[in-house]
């Protein structure tokens, strides 16, 4: 498996967005999708993933919620907020003006 860790880092927080943007989940159901989704090249580990759901929730871009099973543990879930969606977005357009920089610095036919 590649190490995108380095790279990945300034995304986590994105990638957690784009997850909790379908639907409300839980860290081990999140994680899990992110893996899925990757083909199983990422895998967040706990620490990271609640670390950063504790960023998020203090600049108010996610809330949680205690789950209600009646079978098993309680789940803590979280849930994206309106301000999170902005910043959703926003990452998403500062994603795709660094894909297209990154492409033009690293491309093979860079034009002088």
């Amino acid at each position: 498996m590649l190490n995108y860790s380095d790279i990945l880092r300034g995304l986590t927080d994105t990638i957690i967005l784009a997850q909790l943007n379908h639907q409300d989940s839980y860290g081990y159901q999140i994680n899990k999708s992110i893996s899925e989704l990757s083909n199983k090249t990422l895998e967040l580990k706990e620490a990271t993933l609640y670390t950063s759901f504790r960023r998020l929730e203090e600049l108010g871009y996610i809330t949680s919620y205690w789950g209600d099973e009646n079978s098993g543990a309680r789940r803590r879930y979280y849930s994206i907020t309106e301000s999170g969606r902005t910043a959703y977005k926003e990452n998403q357009n500062d994603w795709t003006n660094i894909q297209q920089l990154m492409n033009k610095l690293i491309s093979t036919k860079q034009e002088i």
